[in-house]
């Protein structure tokens, strides 16, 4: 469980994740620091604290981070077309990835439009092992956390076709790590009553190092019910990577998404 002293005396609970959303904070975030942040902390403080080491190891601040562009607008992002989709499946069908030769690395790169200009879209991904839990509570990446403890998966704010990705390189990757779930969610979606009906055009696409489509799934159902959806996710078959477009979504937020992925979160 995760637990550290704070800077304030005010109460940390579950809320305090949310508070991350409100600021985008710069800089590398464990899911301790997240846990830390509180209300009340100005950008200042938020900034002065990016060091945080988390109970693994220490994540250093990743670049792409520090770039202005990591920051989230306020402002909804104007509508873009969707790119070439050239290897498309459908929902709940599974596909190899390793056809040609061992994968060393992928990205996975996300999109959408949004019908209602107060939906403001954010990716994680969540790295799981066997159990279907993280292998740690910093093992998900997100705009507020851009690195995994192995320095294997990164976000990153697209400027081109596509608006984020992740980015994951096997050769570094921990071998605990079985499944990673790509995550669509809309910040303050429960707080505004937004969700996915509110989208359009959402897709992910899997490219190799050169670039080139291994495979891509875009949404044609979009619920009411549903504030945070797991759009696709890569997963370790006999020793061999492959891409389940799922889909399917639930109702929770940032915070209900590390619990039921096993962050502990307090």
């Amino acid at each position: 469980m995760v637990d550290i002293p704070m800077r304030s005396s005010a109460p940390v609970t579950r809320q305090t994740v949310l508070s991350i959303n409100e600021r985008k904070v710069e800089g590398a975030k464990t899911t301790r620091t997240i846990t830390s942040i509180n209300h009340t902390q100005s950008q200042t403080a938020s900034k002065a604290s990016s060091g945080t080491t988390s109970s693994m190891q220490h994540t250093a601040m990743h670049p792409s981070a520090m770039h202005p562009s990591a920051m989230h607008p306020a402002s909804t992002p104007a509508s873009k077309p969707l790119p070439p989709l050239v290897h498309m499946v459908q929902k709940g069908q599974k596909t190899p990835l390793e056809n040609s030769g061992k994968l060393t690395s992928i990205k996975a790169c996300l999109g959408w439009n949004v019908k209602n200009p107060a939906c403001d879209v954010d990716v994680s991904a969540f790295l799981l092992g066997a159990s279907g839990k993280v292998i740690g509570d910093s093992w998900f990446v997100f705009y507020g956390q851009t690195e995994s403890p192995d320095h294997s998966t990164f976000f990153h704010v697209e400027d081109g076709a596509d608006r984020e990705s992740i980015s994951v390189d096997f050769t570094k990757l921990d071998t605990s790590v079985a499944r990673i779930v790509f995550v669509l969610t809309i910040n303050e979606a429960l707080e505004k009553n937004l969700n996915f009906g509110m989208l359009q055009d959402a897709y992910i696409r899997i490219m190799d190092s050169a670039g080139a489509e291994l495979v891509s799934f875009k949404m044609d159902e979009y619920y009411s019910n549903v504030t945070s959806m797991m759009i696709g996710e890569l997963y370790l078959h006999n020793g061999a990577w492959k891409f389940n477009a799922i889909g399917n979504g639930v109702a929770k937020d940032l915070a209900g998404l590390c619990e039921m992925y096993g962050v502990q979160v307090i």
